[in-house]
């Protein structure tokens, strides 16, 4: 069941902000305002929820947890720019 629910957002990181937006304080507690969730659900939306995951469980940002983190950002950059690329073969 856990593999599930991480392929699942893995999937929709988009849905799962805002499911967790409406539904919980998760996202409240690890950011104390509302513009930089906001710019996470556009901009890096894995990378805003392996933050909130790290800043609520009380995980130190050095390490492994620095290394989850790099890795959802990369996973999000390619996301953005995999597209691009795809266009740019077509033309």
């Amino acid at each position: 069941m856990p593999c599930l629910l991480v392929l699942l957002i893995l999937a929709f990181p988009r849905l799962v902000l805002v499911v967790m937006f409406f539904t919980s304080t998760y996202l409240q507690r690890a950011y104390h305002d509302l513009i930089i969730p906001i710019l996470g659900f556009f901009f890096l939306p894995l990378t805003t929820l392996v933050y909130a995951w790290l800043t609520n469980s009380h995980h130190p940002l050095e390490g492994v947890n620095l290394i989850y983190l790099l890795v959802a950002v990369i996973v999000d950059l390619g996301g953005l720019g995999g597209g691009e690329s795809h266009r740019r073969r077509r033309l």
